[in-house]
């Protein structure tokens, strides 16, 4: 039999509805590296209840490396979305072999965290789903912390109040990064929508404390011309120092060289972006900065995360009302002394 389910994994692993060890599961996410990334905690909470279970993903082109190598996952199925710049017909044909792909694989079970119309197309060609089942389809739950919220409470938050399951990637090898030593500070202050972005100067100050205190700091940024605008403006009001040499990495590494080179060092700073879930997917310590955005649904699932949020220093707009084009940051009502306490907190002092 087939099932196809909107995001909920209560449903799935409910005693009502168990699932086969034998069964496989294709879990579809059609969004962003941090989407994808957060899904995988669906997968860890399929293993943990039934290890013999296999998990494919069906994820954006591009998107693939954030779930590479991953032993929760068997097989990553991709959509490119630039098909459609080869002309209809060639699309066309892209869009129905990727669907006769899926059919031929035999999913017992689909687990849809997106709102794109592929992924309930790609589980309408699966199933042959009646109408009600198709309209479920098409739509994912929630967002795509569901997947790790309906994961947590299905296996069970520890007694600690940790995470009985959470997000996994794996990290390239750490000579990859460049980086050697212990004792690394690492900051990413970028995002894709600058409004999650902190002012650089209040990042500088961060950074020059660090360094004044004989730490050495590594600030990374995606291969982006505004990102790399924000390090420059970062480096410039910082002085580096013999003892606490500044590393700037701008745009030079790939998300498992980010992972590796976040892995190795002791704390990690950043914003509401992908390298934050990917310092609480690999259980780093780390100061996490927050403005508008859903905090309960975003926040770094790591028992050994800090998160500052602007909300506690200043009015926010309500996350349905942000423009995500709005290139104003929305952090300014965070202190840096806020920040530099949390840090220190991280650090032991």
């Amino acid at each position: 039999y087939g099932r196809c389910v909107g995001g909920n994994l209560h449903a799935l692993l409910s005693d009502t509805c168990p699932i086969m060890p034998s069964e496989t599961i294709l879990i579809i996410q059609l969004m962003h590296h941090g989407d994808v990334l957060l899904a995988t905690a669906a997968a860890d909470a399929l293993k943990q209840a039934k290890p013999d279970c296999a998990v494919d993903m069906l994820v954006y082109k591009g998107m693939e490396d954030i779930v590479a190598d991953n032993p929760l996952i068997r097989r990553v199925l991709t959509v490119d979305r630039n098909w459609k710049k080869q002309g209809v017909g060639y699309q066309l044909r892209q869009e129905y072999a990727l669907l006769r792909e899926i059919r031929a694989q035999g999913y017992d079970v689909v687990l849809n965290y997106s709102d794109r119309w592929r992924a309930g197309l790609a589980a309408d060609a699966h199933f042959g789903l009646a109408a009600a089942g198709r309209r479920a389809c098409h739509r994912a739950q929630s967002a795509s912390a569901f997947a790790v919220e309906s994961a947590r409470c299905q296996i069970g938050a520890r007694a600690d109040g940790g995470f009985g399951c959470r997000p996994r990637v794996v990290a390239a090898e750490v000579g990859a990064t460049g980086l050697d030593g212990s004792g690394l500070v690492l900051l990413h202050p970028g995002s894709r929508w600058f409004f999650k972005c902190w002012p650089s100067e209040n990042t500088a100050q961060i950074v020059q404390r660090l360094i004044d205190g004989g730490r050495a700091v590594v600030l990374t940024a995606a291969p982006d011309a505004r990102e790399h605008e924000m390090l420059e403006a970062v480096r410039r009001q910082v002085v580096p120092s013999e003892d606490a040499p500044l590393f700037v990495l701008d745009g030079t590494l790939n998300l498992r060289e980010l992972a590796a080179a976040i892995e190795g060092a002791e704390l990690f700073v950043g914003v509401d972006s992908v390298p934050m879930h990917i310092a609480a997917a690999l259980d780093k310590p780390q100061v996490a900065l927050f403005g508008p955005t859903r905090l309960e649904n975003w926040r770094p699932y790591s028992e050994r995360a800090t998160v500052v949020w602007a909300g506690d220093y200043g009015e926010l707009p309500h996350p349905d009302q942000i423009d995500t084009r709005d290139e104003r940051s929305l952090l300014t009502a965070i202190p840096t002394e806020a920040v530099w306490q949390a840090v220190e907190g991280r650090l032991g002092g």
